[in-house]
C-alpha cells in the first residue's frame, strides 16, 4: 500500500485480534476498540481446523496455542444408539501441514490478546470503548467512540480505515445495512458446557452423534488427560425447540430443558447424560444465522468475521472463516494502492466465499452424514453401516464441504 494509513478495528474477539497481528506484520498501524470492560474467558470450546491454524502458524502463534489446546486426532460420527457410522483422521493425521486444535475460546482469545499487547504495545487494545458510528470520506474515516460505562461520553477519532469485527451485534453492520434482515432461527437450540471428566475413545476424538430431529451431540476434549485420566471436555447439545432468535453467548441454560432427550445415551465409550449432568455452568444459544450480504462495507469501512457473515455453528467454521478473512484482508492491503481498493478486493474474494459457507452450513455441513443415516434407518439401530450409506457417499459429502470451506490437505 502506498498511502499513509492507520486502521481502527472495532472488536477484540478472535477476528479483531488476529487482524491486529496481521496488520502489524504488514507494517500497518492499527488500534483495537472493544466494548467489553474486560476480556474474561467466557464461552466454551472452539475447534480450529487446519485452514485456520495454518494462518495462526504464519503469525508465529502455533507453539503458544498448542500449549493450551489439544491436538484433535480424529473426527468420529455415531448415531444416537452409540453405533459408529464413520471416522476419519484430523489435522496433521489427515495430511495437513498444521494440526486441528480443540481449545477453550477464552484460552484462544488470551493467546491472541497477549500477542497483540506484546507486539503492538500495552495500549493497543482499548477496553470499555464502544464504536458506535463511522463515516467514510475521500481521505479518512471519522469514528465515534463511546465509553461503554457511560454512553454519553464520546470522542471522535480520525483514521484511514475502519474494520468492523464487532460480532453478531455489530453496530457497524447495522449502520451499513439498516434494512438487513432479522436473524433466521434454524429451529434448533444448542446448550453447551465444559466439564472435567474421564477420557473417552482416543483422548483426542471429536464426536458428532445423533441427529437434530431426535437430539444431536458434539463432544470433544480441550486438554490432554491429567494423571488421573480426566480431561476438560466440551459438549454441545443440539435439539429442535421453539425458541426466540435473540443471540447472547453468555445466556445461562437449564439442564431440565433438554436432558430428557439424552437420558438413554449411555454407551460403552461414553456416559453422555452423566457428562452433561455433572457440568456446573450450562450456556444456551439459538442456532441462527443471517442471509449473506451482497457487500459488506463502503469506501474506507468494511466488516469481518461474525459481523460480516454470521453462520449456523455447524462444521467448525465460525472462528475459522474469521481467521481466513484476516489473511485475505492483509494481502489486499499489501497489494493495493489505496484502502478503498484494498477493501474492495478483500470483499470481492471473501463475500462469495463466506456466503457459500453460510448456505452450506444450513444444508450440508459434515454432520449431514448423520442426517442421511437417521432418515434411512428411521432412527433405529442398524446391522451394517455399509448397507445404510456407502463409503463413497460419505467421502463425497466430506470432500464437498472441505472444498467449499477452503480446507484441503496438502497430501
Amino acid at each position: 500500500m502506498t498511502e499513509n494509513n492507520d486502521i481502527l478495528i472495532a472488536g477484540a474477539g478472535i477476528g479483531g485480534l488476529t487482524l491486529a497481528l496481521q496488520l502489524h506484520r504488514a507494517g500497518i498501524t492499527c488500534q483495537v476498540h472493544e466494548a467489553a470492560p474486560d476480556l474474561i474467558p467466557i464461552g466454551a470450546g472452539v475447534n480450529l481446523l487446519p485452514h485456520s491454524t495454518a494462518v495462526l502458524a504464519e503469525l508465529g502463534l502455533l507453539d503458544q496455542l498448542t500449549a493450551v489446546a489439544l491436538e484433535t486426532k480424529e473426527s468420529a460420527f455415531y448415531n444416537r444408539h452409540g453405533q459408529l457410522v464413520y471416522t476419519e483422521p484430523a489435522g496433521r493425521h489427515a495430511g495437513h501441514d498444521t494440526p486441528q486444535l480443540s481449545i477453550h475460546r477464552g484460552a484462544l482469545q488470551s493467546v491472541l490478546l497477549e500477542a497483540v499487547r506484546e507486539r503492538l504495545g500495552a495500549d493497543a487494545v482499548q477496553l470499555g470503548s464502544t464504536v458506535t458510528t463511522a463515516t467514510s470520506y475521500d481521505d479518512r474515516v471519522e469514528v465515534t467512540v463511546a465509553q461503554t460505562a457511560d454512553q454519553s461520553v464520546t470522542r471522535t477519532i480520525s483514521v484511514s480505515g475502519v474494520v468492523g469485527a464487532d460480532g453478531i451485534h455489530s453496530a457497524l453492520r447495522k449502520q451499513l445495512h439498516p434494512n438487513d434482515g432479522a436473524p433466521l432461527y434454524s429451529g434448533v437450540t444448542m446448550w453447551r458446557g465444559v466439564v472435567r471428566a474421564p477420557s473417552f475413545l482416543t483422548g483426542g476424538s471429536m464426536v458428532r452423534a445423533g441427529w437434530l430431529a431426535s437430539g444431536k451431540m458434539v463432544i470433544y476434549p480441550l486438554t490432554a488427560p491429567d494423571a488421573d485420566g480426566t480431561q476438560l471436555i466440551n459438549w454441545v447439545a443440539e435439539v429442535e425447540r421453539a425458541r426466540p432468535t435473540d443471540r447472547e453467548w453468555s445466556r445461562v441454560g437449564q439442564l431440565e430443558d433438554f436432558i430428557d432427550v439424552f437420558a438413554d445415551w449411555t454407551f460403552d465409550w461414553l456416559d453422555v447424560p452423566g457428562l452433561v449432568s455433572s457440568t456446573e455452568t450450562i450456556l444456551e444459544y439459538p442456532m441462527v444465522d443471517q442471509d449473506p450480504l451482497p457487500y459488506w462495507g463502503s469506501g474506507r469501512i468494511t466488516l469481518l468475521g461474525d459481523a460480516a457473515h454470521p453462520m449456523v455453528p455447524r462444521g467448525s467454521n465460525g472462528a475459522g472463516q474469521a481467521i481466513l478473512d484476516t489473511r485475505a484482508l492483509r494481502a489486499a492491503l499489501e497489494a493495493e494502492a489505496t484502502i478503498e481498493d484494498a477493501f474492495a478486493a478483500y470483499e470481492a474474494e471473501r463475500v462469495p466465499a463466506t456466503a457459500a459457507v453460510v448456505l452450506t452450513n444450513r444444508t450440508n455441513p459434515p454432520d449431514a452424514i448423520l442426517r442421511e443415516v437417521y432418515e434411512r434407518t428411521d432412527d433405529k439401530p442398524f446391522g451394517n453401516i455399509d448397507d445404510v450409506i456407502s463409503r463413497d457417499e460419505i467421502t463425497s459429502l466430506v470432500r464437498d464441504y472441505r472444498h467449499i470451506t477452503g480446507m484441503q490437505p496438502s497430501v
